[in-house]
């Protein structure tokens, strides 16, 4: 993912404090190109500021058109955001579908914007006419409706996402062992235990049951095992100097 690829539109936003939020949300995730359908005059650049933080200068550099249309003129694809599916929108991206969806077009050096609605009404059907795919959040049929810079961080974050992935190593969370290493595991702890005397009396396939089932549910990782295993091994040593 190339972020620097990456364009924010938004139409026709009510509140400047919005759009001080969205360039914060933006600047979370190292997007910065922002454009808006509408006239720079029309809102209060300190309200804009004060929500944005550090992160004015995304709206000062920000570019300003008349349409939707001519603001992704130079994009290869203009992907509407919605909350309300039908008939005449078509198929409706996840946002971490739509992050593997304009990977590799933003990586050839093609823009690619996603397009947000004003605050009250969202894309009407002739806005998402303009667009050429959309992308939903999936939230709450009682109360589904999110705050536009909500909705600018969720879109943005999966895009960010994308691209930490793609770096050299990956970038995961915990990465839980499988059940060969948690196997390993239990055998070193088990037999650390021995060591010690802990089976004086036959339990030593219970206890390798109840490990192999605590550690599998825990969903430990590789560090975590390696602890684990230096632990018991430093126990049985000591017991053994005794």
């Amino acid at each position: 993912m190339k972020l620097d690829n990456l364009v924010i539109v938004l139409d026709h936003p009510d509140e400047s404090r919005n759009i001080g939020a969205a360039c914060r949300a933006m600047a979370n995730n190292d997007i910065s190109q922002l454009r808006i359908v509408g006239d720079r005059s029309s809102y209060d650049i300190e309200h804009i500021h004060v929500l944005a933080i550090h992160a004015g200068a995304i709206f000062d550099n920000a570019r300003f058109y008349s349409s939707i249309k001519e603001a992704t003129a130079d994009c290869t694809v203009c992907a509407g955001t919605t909350r309300r599916r039908g008939k005449k929108r078509g198929k409706l991206y996840l946002p971490e579908e739509f992050a593997d969806h304009i990977d590799a077009q933003t990586q050839s050096g093609a823009k690619v914007a996603v397009v947000f609605g004003n605050e009250r009404t969202g894309l009407t059907d002739e806005q998402l006419d303009q667009c050429t795919c959309g992308v939903t959040i999936p939230s709450s049929q009682g109360f589904g409706s999110l705050n536009l810079s909500h909705a600018v961080q969720i879109i943005c974050y999966h895009l960010f996402r994308k691209k930490l992935e793609e770096k050299e190593g990956g970038y995961r969370g915990i990465v839980p062992v499988d059940l060969e290493r948690i196997d390993k595991t239990v055998k070193s702890v088990t037999d650390d235990m021995q060591k010690i005397g802990f089976f004086k009396m036959p339990g030593r396939e219970d206890m390798e049951g109840f490990w192999r089932s605590l550690l599998s549910r825990a969903a430990v990782s590789e560090s975590e095992v390696q602890y684990l295993e230096k632990t018991f091994s430093k126990i049985s040593g000591l017991a053994t100097k005794q």
